[in-house]
């Protein structure tokens, strides 16, 4: 038996190939292994190759695999564009009615199943993705229930009579590749499961949940990959506590909206992707200047422009720490992992009101959209920090205001709900007194200046950095953000066997740069390797404004649309040692 394995499904988009993953998946996380699913897909509604990748394991996992065990297709383009990947040995389950062909060689042995046949038989050529799972299933040798279950799930409000056919179309798919293959493959069957219950979410749905969490109610947003999700989710979710999401008709008109609603004390978030980052720059410095929270969520893409709408990318950190005119405070953080990405959002609401200024939760395609297994959430971590909003006044002396921006120590100043009785002030977004009113003195525009940008002077989140380091002078320190963390862990397994000491900092503070948790790391290390999604080492380059270490900088970079393979990482490290 064995404790892992990988499987793919491809097709054309709006074959099914989506919801045929997530049947399968499904079923196997009712059985308690662990999954993590990466999904490549054209940027067209329909049309195009897409396929899904999930690796199955009896252990945690948080890197897709370099290679592939089983792979499903529904078209003969899925074989000759993935089949490479497929170890030796490995196996092919096509739909017989393109007489599929395996590519010359590639070692695999080829099922050529009726998928579109046997869907016709039933009265819906679209049940093909239901033959195509149910002999997937059948193969792993795992229990049908379970899989019927999920099917259940999935069509159970169709009615009864959609969930039939779909069952007998799986049922007729498993017993067609059993009588093929005589039986389940001896060599794909999987170890037990735990059997624990297990979370299993996008990176997306765990943020949503975490704004429910944090108290959001209310996401102003427009539709955007790959973030387009997250409204989703909050659609479906935010009116039964109260809320409301707001499709706006632009990402300019989204994040004002999102400004007036925390201005107005409720907490509202946005959520765009590159495009509509840069729209959004000027009213960033809007909430900057006029001291008001808000929490922006950046799922990067592949860019410039339309770039690469549906491919990996981390090359918006420039954008998010630099992209607004003049200086603001401004926190940016960055979740690396599911569970991160709902303890995050909380945080990032709870880091907009304590600091009155913008907050962006930056995340990457794969992290956003990336399906994968997560241990339950503890909501008895939750906490909700207001800052200094307050509603205990003192009366206003005649023609008096309150002093909305007061010069504090901290730079923090008290803030109330419009409306509050003795807290009358004025807002704009030119430079202002402590009342609010215009001013173009240059002592003030000084102490103004310095009040806002000490806000976030040592600032640092929970677990700004999170460092793997067992050696106290490594060979190679690897660093990164967001989803490679996972990736250069299993690099470095490898790498470890072979007498390469390595440790690991993934860093989740972005900006303000915590340089000061950093550089420990950095000096111990011979070699500092920063891992990236991008051409240019933007990570790398705060890296070296923020703590030096240019002499021993190594930049590894991958910006061709698709993740890092862990023997991608390997081999690259091997050449630096």
């Amino acid at each position: 038996m064995i404790s892992q394995l990988s499987w793919k499904i491809g097709g054309q988009q709006g074959e099914g190939v989506e919801s045929t993953d997530r049947i399968f998946s499904t079923a196997l996380n009712r059985l308690g292994y662990y999954l993590y699913g990466y999904r490549h897909f054209s940027s067209r509604i329909k049309g195009g190759h897409t396929n899904n990748k999930i690796r199955i394991s009896t252990a945690p996992i948080r890197a897709i695999s370099d290679d592939l065990d089983i792979l499903v297709a529904f078209d003969q383009e899925t074989i000759d564009l993935n089949a490479q990947e497929l170890r030796p040995g490995g196996v092919i389950v096509a739909d017989a009615k393109f007489a599929p062909v395996v590519p010359e060689g590639i070692d695999a042995r080829l099922f050529a199943v009726p998928f579109t046949a046997i869907a016709d038989e039933l009265g819906a050529s679209l049940m093909k993705n239901m033959v195509a799972s149910g002999a997937s299933w059948a193969l792993l040798g795992l229990p049908l229930d379970v899989f019927n279950k999920a099917l259940e799930e999935e069509f159970g409000r169709k009615g009864p009579a959609v969930v039939e056919k779909n069952v007998e179309a799986s049922r007729r798919g498993a017993e067609f590749i059993l009588e093929q293959a005589g039986g389940p493959l001896t060599e794909f069957q999987l170890e037990p499961a735990d059997g624990k219950q297990k979370l299993f979410m996008i990176g997306n749905d765990a943020i949503g949940l975490g704004a429910i969490a944090a108290g959001c109610r209310l996401m102003a947003a427009y539709p955007i990959t790959p973030a387009s999700e997250i409204m989703e989710y909050l659609i479906k979710r935010l009116p039964k506590f109260g809320g409301t999401v707001i499709q706006t008709e632009d990402e300019i008109a989204a994040v004002t909206m999102a400004i007036g609603a925390n201005y107005g004390g409720v907490r509202a978030m946005t959520a765009s992707a590159g495009p509509g980052l840069s729209l959004k720059a000027e009213a960033i410095g809007l909430a900057g200047m006029t001291e008001t929270p808000v929490v922006i969520v950046n799922t990067q893409r592949g860019g410039p422009s339309t770039g690469l709408p549906t491919k990996q990318e981390q090359s918006d950190l420039n954008a998010m720490v630099y992209g607004t005119h003049g200086e603001i405070p401004k926190i940016v953080m960055a979740p690396s992992s599911i569970e991160e990405c709902f303890y995050d959002t909380i945080e990032a609401f709870n880091l907009a009101e304590k600091y009155q200024c913008p907050v962006i939760v930056m995340t990457d395609l794969q992290l956003s959209l990336g399906k994968q297994s997560c241990e339950l959430l503890d909501f008895d971590r939750i906490v909700i920090d207001r800052g200094k909003l307050t509603s205990d006044l003192p009366p206003l002396e005649p023609h008096g205001q309150f002093k909305r921006y007061e010069w504090t120590e901290d730079g923090i100043s008290p803030r109330v709900i419009p409306g509050e009785k003795g807290g009358l002030h004025h807002v704009t977004g030119v430079e202002h007194d402590e009342v609010g009113r215009p001013s173009e003195s240059a002592v003030n525009r000084k102490k103004m200046m310095d009040k806002r940008l000490r806000k976030i002077e040592g600032l640092q989140i929970t677990n700004a950095i999170h460092a793997d380091a067992p050696h106290e002078e490594p060979d190679l320190l690897f660093v990164s953000m967001g989803s490679i963390g996972g990736t250069i862990d299993e690099a470095r397994r490898r790498l470890e066997a072979e007498g390469i000491k390595t440790n690991h900092v993934t860093v989740r503070q972005i900006h303000p740069f915590p340089a000061e948790l950093f550089k420990p790391h950095a000096e111990r290390a011979r070699q500092v390797v920063v891992i990236e999604n991008n051409a240019t080492g933007q990570l790398a380059d705060q890296i070296q404004l923020h703590v030096g270490c240019g002499e021993k900088l190594r930049r590894v970079n991958k910006y061709d649309g698709t993740p890092f393979l862990p023997s991608e990482l390997y081999n690259h490290s091997k050449e630096l040692v």
